[in-house]
C-alpha cells in the first residue's frame, strides 16, 4: 500500500503516490496517469508494480493547474481531463517526469550505485511515456497513446531515440486507427509494438466497458519482461 508524498518539480510542488516493494527494490518506475488524475485505479496500478519489486512514483500531473483533481469515466470526466491536459502542456508534464525520476534515483541510492528508472503510461500518459523514452532517455512502456502520432513526424525524436519504448494498442480502439499503429512500426522499427483484441483503455480494470482481462494480462507480462531487461 502506497502513500502520498510531495514532489518538487519545475512546475511547482505536486502530490505523488509513492509505493515501495516489501524487499529491496530492483529499479524505479514512474507511473503516468490517464486524463483522469491519480485516482484509485492509477494508485492500484502503482501498488501492483511495487508488488513486482519496483519503487514506484505516480505524480499528480494536474496539480500545477488543478490540485487534487480526480475525475470519473463519464463524458464530463473526459471533457475535463482533455482540458486539463491542454492547460498543462507536454513540456511541464515531462518536467514532472524528470523530477519524479530524480526523486526515485535518490530514493534508490541507498540500495544501488547506479539506479535505473523507467516509466509506464496509459492513454495520455502513454504519449508522455513514449516521449520520456525518446526525449529523456527513460526506458518506457506506452499503453494506447492516442497523441503519439504527431511526435512520430519529428526526425529528431525517431531517428535517434534516447531509450527503448514498448507499445501496446487495442485492435478495436476507435481513437487509434490501424494505420496509426503501423506508423509506429515504420518510424520506430527497433521498438516492439503489440496489438490486442480489445479497445481503448483495456488495462482499466475498474471500467467494465473498457477492460479486457486477457489482453491486460498479456500486456502486463510483456511489460514486466521489458522492464526487467532494460532497467538494470
Amino acid at each position: 500500500m502506497g502513500q502520498w508524498i510531495q514532489l518538487d518539480t519545475p512546475a511547482g510542488t505536486v502530490a505523488a503516490w509513492q509505493a515501495d516493494p516489501a524487499a529491496q527494490p530492483k529499479a524505479g518506475l514512474v507511473v503516468i496517469q490517464e486524463i483522469f488524475g491519480v485516482n484509485p485505479h492509477i494508485r492500484d496500478v502503482a501498488d501492483g508494480y511495487a508488488a513486482e519489486g519496483y519503487a514506484v512514483l505516480a505524480p499528480a500531473f494536474f496539480d500545477p493547474v488543478e490540485p487534487g483533481m480526480e475525475l470519473g469515466y463519464d463524458e464530463a470526466g473526459f471533457a475535463r481531463g482533455r482540458e486539463l491536459v491542454d492547460r498543462l502542456g507536454m513540456d511541464r508534464a515531462l518536467g514532472i517526469v524528470e523530477s519524479a525520476a530524480s526523486h526515485l534515483r535518490a530514493h534508490l541510492a541507498a540500495f544501488q550505485a547506479n539506479p535505473a528508472v523507467g516509466t509506464v503510461g496509459y492513454c495520455w500518459g502513454g504519449t508522455v511515456a513514449m516521449l520520456s523514452a525518446l526525449r529523456l532517455g527513460l526506458p518506457s512502456v506506452s499503453y494506447y497513446g492516442a497523441r503519439n502520432l504527431p511526435h512520430l513526424d519529428d526526425p529528431a525524436l525517431v531517428d535517434a531515440p534516447k531509450a527503448p519504448v514498448m507499445f501496446h494498442f487495442g485492435e478495436h480502439d476507435s481513437s487509434i486507427k490501424p494505420e496509426a499503429v503501423d506508423a509506429h512500426r515504420r518510424r520506430l522499427p527497433a521498438m516492439p509494438v503489440f496489438t490486442y483484441p480489445a479497445g481503448h483503455a483495456f488495462n482499466r480494470d475498474v471500467d467494465p466497458k473498457a477492460y479486457d482481462k486477457g489482453s491486460a494480462r498479456l500486456a502486463r507480462e510483456r511489460s514486466l519482461d521489458f522492464l526487467a531487461e532494460h532497467l538494470q
